[in-house]
């Protein structure tokens, strides 16, 4: 098998882990030779509540015995989608109350820049550095590291940068503005979150020169920061809403949320101006409505900044710089890429999946399910002590 993965099976890099998955339950995937791994990944944030969580498997059974697809996106009313949605803007502040249900994140984002065009009739774009909003060509054009869309050239015009976080750098946003999109805690750069009412301030700028303000929650949604957005930690109200990965409990989802007055414009002059054929499909959507209705019927996501506080207890080093993040999105950053690539690899040789950024060399991803234990965060930060303490051994630091 592995060896049919290298020939048949694209890669992303040229060094993939390459591990043969047997099954995953909880918060542990196993391989082929029956070793367990504690997962402080989650499919890089998308198992919101584990690996085959009952309520989101029941429900993909469920409405595998109903129906499956049967139309193009936005024509037959199916109800997993149209209650998910209807929960959703139930959770959310007013106005934003109407959401077009996609197949990933990246599409979401796609959807989000062409309605911010749609309503401003501009077309100025701005982003941050070291942003990164999915991978196809317009979220590509947003992305803010130039080396990993450099070969993809020519992308989206008129599309402009500020650093995140600078207030200076706002001036950039004008009249001829459509939007701003900007993640409320960024991922790739390292977990980087906004300070000293940044956010807000990007609102305010928004509102005096008539742009859209898109937050980006594809990573830092659905619990993961403590509140069902990431936004609602800042006391800000966007315009739209992006959002993907931890949506559906792992099944593949995205969508973008916003105001009727404004969603209601794709769908007119031209009619179609979004269209997808398997966005909001059922199974799909029934996954999401389980791992919604977990989310705000228990307290999953006030325990995730208690967690955060287990975390950050044991996880003390001298090669541990800062923990950068909130609730179960953190990273511990190290003296150096070298020694975080090393402590991530010796993590899965002991039975710890960790993980990489894309931009931020010395971070370590964790992002485990909402629903790990106090006990198994105890287990996996031991196994990160003793593999720093290796580290630190075998550099003589």
């Amino acid at each position: 098998m592995k060896e049919d993965f290298f020939k048949y099976q694209a890669q992303t890099s040229p060094n993939p882990l390459a591990m043969e998955i047997s099954h995953a339950k909880g918060s542990y995937i196993y391989d082929k030779n029956g070793k367990a791994y504690l997962d402080f990944v989650a499919g890089v944030s998308a198992c919101t509540l584990g690996h085959q969580h009952p309520k989101v498997n029941n429900a993909i059974k469920d409405q595998l015995d109903k129906y499956s697809h049967v139309m193009v996106y936005g024509e037959y009313i199916q109800d997993p989608a149209v209650e998910f949605c209807k929960i959703l803007a139930e959770n959310i502040p007013a106005p934003l109350n109407k959401t077009y249900l996609v197949n990933s994140g990246t599409e979401a984002t796609e959807g989000a820049l062409k309605l911010a065009k749609r309503v401003t009739g501009r077309s100025q774009l701005i982003s941050c550095f070291n942003a990164y909003h999915g991978n196809t060509m317009g979220s590509m054009s947003v992305m803010g590291f130039e080396d990993r869309k450099r070969a993809f050239r020519p992308l989206l015009p008129d599309v402009d940068f500020i650093h995140f976080n600078s207030v200076e750098d706002l001036e950039k946003i004008t009249t001829r503005t459509a939007g701003i999109i900007l993640e409320t805690i960024q991922g790739g750069a390292g977990f980087v979150e906004p300070f000293d009412g940044f956010l807000t301030k990007v609102r305010k700028r928004c509102d005096e020169v008539g742009a859209l303000m898109i937050v980006d929650e594809i990573q830092p949604g659905f619990g993961r920061t403590g509140t069902l957005f990431g936004f609602q930690n800042y006391d800000v109200v966007p315009d739209v809403i992006v959002m993907g990965k931890g949506m559906a409990g792992g099944m593949p989802c995205g969508a973008f949320t916003a105001s009727d007055a404004h969603m209601d414009l794709l769908y007119d002059n031209p009619k179609f101006g979004h269209i997808t054929t398997f966005g909001g499909h059922p199974v799909i959507a029934a996954a999401s409505l389980a791992t919604l209705k977990e989310l705000v019927e228990t307290d999953l996501m006030a325990q995730a900044l208690e967690k955060e506080k287990l975390f950050r207890q044991l996880l003390v080093h001298p090669l541990i710089t800062e923990i950068r993040g909130r609730g179960l999105m953190i990273a511990p950053m190290t003296l150096s890429s070298d020694i975080t690539n090393r402590v991530i690899l010796k993590c899965q040789e002991k039975g710890l999946i960790l993980f990489w950024l894309l931009f931020e060399g010395k971070a370590i991803r964790i992002t485990p399910p909402l629903t790990v234990s106090e006990e198994e965060i105890t287990a996996g930060c031991a196994m990160i002590i003793e593999a720093l303490n290796e580290v630190q051994e075998e550099l003589g630091l």
